[in-house]
C-alpha cells in the first residue's frame, strides 16, 4: 500500500450523491492507527500526554458518536483487523467498521457538521490510511 487515503475526494462525493440511492447506506471503513497518535495539525485537541492512534481514534469514536446519532446514523460493529483470507497478502487494517446511514443526505449533513468537523483532528491524528466504502443494499 504505496497510496494513502483519509479523506474522500470531491469527486468521490460527487458520485455518491449523483447515484441518487433511496434509503439507508452502510458505510464500510478500513482503518490503519499511526503507532503514535500526531496532533501537529491540531494542537488545540492534544492530549497532554502523548497516546496511540487507537486512543486517538477512541477519543473521535466517543466525541463523533452523538453527533452521528443526531444524523439518525448507528455503529454496527467495529471489529479488529489482521491480514486477509482473500486479498494480497501484505495488506492489513487495524479496525473495521460498520456505520449505518439513514440516508445520503444524512450522511453528508453529519459530515459537515460545523461541530462534528471541530473534533476530526482526533481522527487524522490517529489514521495512518483509510478505506470507505458506502454499501447500498440489494435484494438478491
Amino acid at each position: 500500500m504505496s497510496e494513502k487515503y483519509l479523506s474522500p475526494s470531491f469527486e468521490a462525493g460527487k458520485h455518491l450523491f449523483q447515484k441518487n440511492i433511496q434509503g439507508s447506506i452502510v458505510n464500510l471503513n478500513l482503518i490503519k492507527l499511526k503507532k503514535e497518535a500526531d496532533y501537529s495539525a491540531h494542537p488545540d485537541l492534544k492530549p497532554a500526554q502523548s497516546i496511540t492512534g487507537h486512543e486517538a481514534y477512541l477519543a473521535y469514536i466517543k466525541e463523533a458518536e452523538p453527533f452521528l446519532k443526531a444524523n439518525g446514523g448507528e455503529i454496527l460493529f467495529i471489529g479488529k483487523g489482521d491480514l486477509f483470507l482473500i486479498g494480497p497478502e501484505n495488506e492489513y487494517w487495524d479496525l473495521c467498521m460498520l456505520i449505518r446511514q439513514k440516508s445520503v443526505s444524512d450522511f453528508f449533513s453529519f459530515e459537515q457538521n460545523e461541530d462534528y468537523m471541530k473534533i476530526t483532528g482526533h481522527r487524522t491524528a490517529a489514521i495512518e490510511d483509510s478505506r470507505l466504502l458506502p454499501l447500498e443494499e440489494v435484494l438478491l
